[in-house]
């Protein structure tokens, strides 16, 4: 049983339980599924009457809390005890060794995303400009990837269609034409 957890989960496993969640959330409470709003919330929680943007009942969303909790939890648990099997093709490999990065033991490269690289201005890029990006564009999207692909793309949202077919575009042009100047740093 414990080999099961110890391995990433095949698409045929994994996809269905999350593609269930929305109609069992919909069904059930008709609750729609996303992450991004969670800060909100915590915003609403910590300083209740900051602006009217923040004032109102938070305690009606604490099942979205207790999902976010779930994953920082799940993600904390996997990160201590767990070993991360990240299986990369050949030819992935190649083009990651061609952009001069040799250590690709771990979930990430060790030359970007390791305790020894913090300070350096690669992995502040990486990690506090990515992180600024993906809030802001949460934010200025009017959701997050997970709330546009799993729920509004399953409710026909015309809005997420868009904003998914952004997130690929953007996804690729980073790839290929701003990933290679960052690691280059």
């Amino acid at each position: 049983m414990f080999e099961f957890l110890w391995q990433p989960w095949p698409w045929y496993v994994s996809g269905p339980l999350i593609g269930l969640m929305v109609p069992l959330l919909l069904l059930i409470d008709g609750k729609q599924f996303g992450l991004s709003s969670n800060l909100r919330h915590i915003c609403s929680m910590c300083v209740p009457n900051a602006s009217p943007f923040f004032n109102y009942d938070w305690k009606k969303e604490r099942w979205n809390l207790l999902v976010f909790a779930g994953i920082l939890l799940g993600g904390a648990i996997a990160g201590l005890f767990l070993t991360p099997t990240v299986n990369l093709s050949a030819a992935t490999l190649e083009d990651l060794k061609a952009l001069g990065l040799q250590n690709l033991s771990g979930i990430g490269p060790q030359e970007i995303f390791s305790w020894e690289q913090v300070g350096s201005l690669r992995t502040l890029i990486f990690v506090v400009m990515g992180g600024f990006l993906v809030g802001f564009g949460s934010r200025y999207g009017d959701g997050c990837t997970s709330g546009h692909a799993i729920m509004g793309l399953s409710m026909m949202n015309w809005p997420s269609l868009i904003a998914i077919v952004g997130f690929f575009i953007g996804g690729l042009l980073v790839t290929h034409l701003l990933l290679p100047f960052l690691i280059a740093l």
